[in-house]
């Protein structure tokens, strides 16, 4: 998929106008946080995640980490990222472009509790070197998330 599905799929949800393109990379939380002038906690990072036969995603802030001891409890199992190559095929998007939008079907989506203390957070918008300024409640509406969840350590309010 690419930046053209991410901003149909917003353009649908009213959004679109939120995309912002870069003429650098945003591939990492550092790259992300400089191409967006903002502290790296406040870039959304979206992380894939082998479960038994399902793979979901997690949105949480730049500075957290996921916890796997808080994962397991909460998936059931331990946290198995997706390796490099599996993620386009099973989400939808490549590694440095991978956000909650336009995604393939049956990739359930899970926010983390470390966005909420932001006003606005910034994920990715389908390739890297994009991203879509969104509130939590925006995000969270705009992603179809499953719901939130506290999944992560690292951060602090």
């Amino acid at each position: 998929m690419s930046i053209e599905t991410v901003r149909n799929y917003l353009r649908e949800r009213g959004l679109a106008d939120r995309i912002i393109e870069f003429s650098q990379s945003s591939a990492t939380v550092e790259l992300a946080a400089a191409a967006n002038h903002c502290e790296p906690a406040r870039i959304a990072k979206t992380l894939s995640f082998a479960v038994g036969d399902e793979c979901i995603l997690i949105v949480a802030a730049g500075d957290a980490k996921i916890d796997n001891a808080k994962y397991k409890v909460r998936f059931g199992t331990k946290a198995k990222m997706l390796a490099h190559d599996e993620v386009p095929v099973r989400v939808g998007h490549a590694v440095g472009g991978v956000c909650p939008f336009a995604i393939k079907e049956g990739v359930h989506v899970y926010l983390d509790q470390s966005l909420r203390r932001f006003e606005t957070v910034f994920p990715a918008a389908g390739n890297a070197a994009s991203a879509v300024r969104l509130t939590p409640d925006e995000l969270e509406r705009a992603s179809e998330a499953e719901g939130w969840v506290d999944v992560c350590k690292g951060w602090q309010i």
